[in-house]
This record gives structure tokens, C-alpha cells and sequence, in this order.
């Protein structure tokens, strides 16, 4: 039973987190893993709290929004 934990920006669309669902769930189905036996936890964590190279994704892409 695979479980598969994302973690991401928080702020993107639900139907956006519902292809990523679905698409990941169709791959272990094409390895022969039957879809109720994948299971995926979606962390979301602000940009705030989240930074490369001493920089704040919310100040480096303040510009850009989620989809």
C-alpha cells in the first residue's frame, strides 16, 4: 500500500489538488496497484515559511499566484 506525501504551497485550487490526486493514483494503477490501496497526504505549507537561499518564497514570488 504506497502512500505518497506532498508538500506544497498552500493557496492552490482544489480542483488542481484533485488532478494531482488523480494523476498520481493513475500511476500506480498502471503498475498494477489497485486505486483504493494508494493513499496521498497533501501538506500545505504558506510561502512564509518556506525559503531558499535566506529568501522568503513569499517575497520571491510575491508575484506569481497558484493555480
Amino acid at each position: 500500500m504506497p502512500l505518497v506525501q506532498i508538500t506544497m504551497w498552500s493557496g492552490v485550487s482544489e480542483e488542481a489538488k484533485r488532478k494531482i490526486v488523480t494523476g498520481i493514483t493513475k500511476v500506480f494503477e498502471e503498475l498494477g496497484i489497485p486505486p483504493h490501496a494508494v493513499e496521498i497526504i497533501i501538506y500545505e505549507v504558506p510561502k512564509t515559511n518556506w525559503a531558499v537561499g535566506g529568501v522568503r518564497h513569499s517575497e520571491k514570488f510575491a508575484e506569481i499566484k497558484p493555480p
